[in-house]
């Protein structure tokens, strides 16, 4: 991991960094990186241009088409491209999930100023953005590239976002959930410790943001609402909202592992995507504290998820125990639980 910085060490970055050097920040997306540097910039009177490269297929889209002029091939200037001769920052969103003739185009735009032989205004400056993490399909990037960049891992503090909300008047009730569990911000807590869920919509800014347009108007949430507002920040998320708005929380592993027949009939009640929150749960606190007093009950909840016949959430209940990532619940399971071991082995060979 390279330099971290939040917004305001950002903003001194921006202010000292002179034109003349290009920034490249790493984050994921959805921390609205392109906002405040367009908010930074036009204050201070510059126009910000945003390309997203991984929405170009061919170099024309970037640098124009050509046309033949007294013999002579010359390109168009592309849409954006400033002819007023005034500065711009020129925002070069998605730069690792360019194609590679995209990227060959970029080159002698950063270390030069340059496209297709036109230079940009005096004073023009170049800032990129690459998304990081295992769920984007990303291009390796040149190390001739990057190198012509000043590189920082951008990452907006909650504080930050919680100030901004406020300025924007997002609902209270999101507001007060994230304050108070900042880990679903920009993303969900399985996720973070890279687990596939196999829930492929996940929490960002932005996301709460549509949600607080949503519901700014509803006063009091309901059942349907939890299915708007899983299709924006996923499910996990948005159980987990819900029941901090609502009262009705899902139940923790912990609470499963240590009397599970206590809790049957509330487990018959749940989705899919409740189950799997328990389930994740469970290997959570698995990790941090087994006790062999959990076997019994372990094999019990296994058992009801096969009895249930809810193939998707025993698949997730394995799948967690293959990802690698809680090595001491494994091992939990291995020796304190074969059962739940030999029965996960069963369910496989039957797929």
């Amino acid at each position: 991991m390279g330099v971290v910085i939040d917004t305001k060490k950002l903003f001194h970055i921006l202010s000292v960094t002179p034109a003349s050097q290009n920034i490249m920040l790493v984050g994921r997306h959805g921390v609205g990186k392109s906002e405040i540097l367009s908010n930074f910039y036009e204050s201070q009177g510059y126009k910000l241009v945003t390309l997203f490269l991984g929405q170009m297929s061919d170099p024309g889209d970037l640098i124009g088409l050509p046309r033949l002029t007294n013999e002579r091939t010359e390109f168009v200037p592309p849409y954006w491209f400033p002819t007023d001769g005034q500065p711009i920052v020129l925002f070069l969103d998605e730069l690792n999930r360019a194609r590679p003739e995209i990227l060959q185009t970029i080159m002698d735009l950063a270390l030069n100023r340059k496209l297709a032989g036109r230079s940009l205004p005096e004073g023009s400056r170049i800032i990129s953005a690459i998304n990081e993490g295992d769920e984007y399909q990303l291009t390796m990037l040149d190390p001739a590239l990057v190198s012509r960049f000043n590189i920082y891992y951008f990452c907006p503090t909650v504080d930050e976002w919680l100030l901004w909300a406020e300025q924007e008047g997002v609902d209270k009730r999101i507001t007060s959930f994230i304050a108070n569990e900042g880990t679903w911000l920009d993303g969900a807590e399985g996720q973070k410790n890279g687990i596939d869920t196999g829930l492929d919509k996940y929490p960002d800014r932005r996301a709460w943001k549509r949600v607080s347009d949503i519901i700014s108007n509803i006063p009091e949430l309901t059942d349907d609402d939890l299915d708007v507002i899983a299709g924006i920040v996923g499910a996990p998320a948005a159980s987990r909202f819900y029941g901090s708005v609502t009262g009705k929380r899902v139940l923790s592993g912990a609470e499963v592992l240590n009397d599970f027949e206590a809790h049957n009939e509330t487990l018959r009640k749940y989705l899919l995507h409740q189950l799997a929150m328990v389930n994740e749960s469970i290997y959570r606190h698995l990790e941090l504290a087994p006790s062999p007093k959990y076997a019994n009950n372990l094999e019990a909840y296994f058992d009801f998820l096969v009895s249930i016949e809810n193939k998707e959430a025993v698949a997730h209940f394995t799948h967690l125990f293959e990802s690698g990532n809680y090595q001491k619940a494994v091992l939990f399971i291995t020796q304190q639980a074969p059962g739940v071991f030999d029965k996960m082995g069963a369910f496989i060979a039957e797929l």
